[in-house]
């Protein structure tokens, strides 16, 4: 039986909301979404409001997942994030992070793009 890429989204969201709260963040939304876009997971760490996309490889012949995350698709986040913020207004700073899996790694790249204003 093979496992839908609905569920392969949900455990790798599982398994990145688990190493994030690893490293002290605190997880405040999951699958936010809007008809504009979706946010993977949105997180609090310290005075930040972090918005995270995941993107989860099971091998490298499409490349590193973090790759995935294209100049588009960070302009659909930060579309989705500004969304967000008029429906939650919040005085924390904002950053936008990925989290890559691959090969039964995880990678955090924290302050992965900006919202470009």
């Amino acid at each position: 039986m093979s496992i839908s890429t609905v569920d392969t989204g949900r455990q790798a969201e599982d398994r990145a909301a688990d190493y994030l709260r690893l490293r002290g963040y605190q997880i405040v939304c999951r699958n936010y979404r809007w008809r504009g876009g979706e946010i993977d997971l949105i997180a609090r760490e310290g005075d930040c409001l972090v918005f995270v996309e995941v993107k989860a490889r099971r091998g490298r012949g499409y490349g590193l997942p973090e790759e995935a995350v294209t100049p588009h698709k960070q302009h659909k986040l930060v579309r989705t994030a500004r969304r967000y913020l008029t429906e939650h207004p919040t005085a924390l700073a904002l950053r936008f992070d990925v989290v890559a899996l691959s090969g039964g790694e995880a990678r955090l790249h924290k302050n992965a793009f900006s919202a470009g204003e």
